[in-house]
């Protein structure tokens, strides 16, 4: 007969500790474990999740590398707690599934939090998977979409889209006089943001546009929309879409004889949409925007130059972006002492920082600055309205 051996007490009892250690785990809340991807020393493993190939591959540039300047500048410091910070850049190519991939790669890899992305659509497929892993994420994307969410692990480094459009269209209106106002926006996360926030910002000054032409995100020939702007004779359009898109559509309108300006957000106020557009054809367009240029504040002068002797480049909004978004992490980290998860998100929460972009205070939304400014092209350049 054969005999069924017992374990000992002591491996019964390590069994037990286990599988109660694994239910415990099983039972927590999202985020709600202080280690969440980090340990205690080493370096401190920052990853940057932007689109670095396709169309949006200039953006998710400008992101790294005003992400990476931050970073650079506190470790030329010393780091945190004596811990160096370790950036790494990850290619979204733009597409949420792939995003998605990525968050779970990073939770994996225990990334102690995220700077990007700066697509509102890619944003919001990683979110569930980082909100899970209790990873904080410092997006540049703008659509109020990302305010729906209602994640805590989800910070802005910017406003949204209501606060662009919202001082654009009082700009607009009760400024410039403007009755006849056309819409082309395209159908994207970011787009569709723009669309909506636009319509709700002049419907509530009492203006319905003359005509809303809605494109896809993969065009590139916008004749018959902008015929029938044309038609419509308006006094200003509205663009929203991306900085490549928005350049071709100014383009071809100007080939078809609409002569009146243009007006949008963050994308227009970039050099990719002027030199898309051409120097020309951009001149005159209206800018919503929380950072005009290089020259506004000792500040913006100050982090100008520094990415100047870095990238050999002008910085523009979306460098300033990531590095505001960037110096907050960093600040939070400070004065958390490398917290984790939610200790992390909450420090974050918490932190007051004067930035390129204005003074950053976070409410329960993950919206820390509520106020933009109007500019205008002028031979090339975003400048502010006089």
């Amino acid at each position: 007969m054969s005999r069924i051996s017992q374990p000992s007490a002591p491996r019964t009892l390590f069994a037990a500790a286990i599988a109660v250690a694994a239910t415990l785990t099983a039972c927590s809340a999202p985020g709600d474990s202080d280690k969440s991807g980090s340990s205690d020393s080493g370096p401190i493993k920052i990853a940057v999740v932007d689109a670095r190939s396709g169309q949006l591959s200039s953006l998710g540039g400008w992101e790294y590398k005003g992400a990476k300047l931050a970073v650079d500048e506190w470790n030329k410091k010393g780091g945190i707690n004596g811990r160096k910070i370790e950036l790494k850049s990850f290619d979204d190519q733009g597409d949420p599934t792939t995003g998605t991939n990525l968050a779970r790669k990073i939770s994996s890899e225990h990334y102690i939090a995220m700077i990007g992305t700066a697509e509102s659509a890619v944003t919001i497929a990683m979110a569930p998977v980082l909100k899970q892993a209790g990873i904080p994420n410092i997006t540049s994307g703008q659509s109020d979409g990302l305010v729906a969410l209602k994640s805590e692990f989800l910070f802005l480094n910017g406003p949204t889209s209501t606060t662009y459009d919202s001082t654009l269209t009082k700009h607009l209106i009760q400024d410039k006089g403007y009755k006849k106002i056309a819409m082309i926006t395209n159908n994207g996360s970011y787009g569709t943001g723009e669309h909506d926030a636009f319509t709700k910002a002049v419907k509530d000054l009492g203006v319905t546009p003359v005509t809303d032409q809605v494109v896809t995100t993969d065009q590139k020939e916008f004749s018959a929309a902008l015929t029938k702007i044309r038609a419509k004779k308006p006094q200003v359009v509205f663009i929203g879409s991306e900085e490549v898109e928005a350049g071709l559509i100014v383009k071809q309108a100007r080939d078809l004889g609409i002569t009146v300006p243009f007006a949008g957000a963050a994308p227009q106020g970039t050099p990719v949409f002027t030199e898309t557009a051409g120097k020309e054809a951009a001149e005159g367009t209206i800018v919503s925007s929380p950072y005009l240029g290089n020259d506004v504040s000792p500040a913006a002068q100050k982090f100008a130059a520094a990415y100047k002797a870095a990238y050999g480049e002008d910085a523009e909004l979306h460098g300033a972006k990531a590095y505001d978004g960037t110096s907050i992490l960093l600040t939070a980290l400070k004065n958390s002492k490398v917290a984790t998860g939610k200790k992390l998100a909450d420090a974050i929460r918490a932190t007051r920082y004067d930035g390129l972009l204005g003074q950053f205070q976070y409410g329960a939304d993950g919206v820390g600055i509520t106020r933009t400014s109007i500019g205008v092209i002028k031979s090339g350049a975003l400048v502010a309205q006089n």
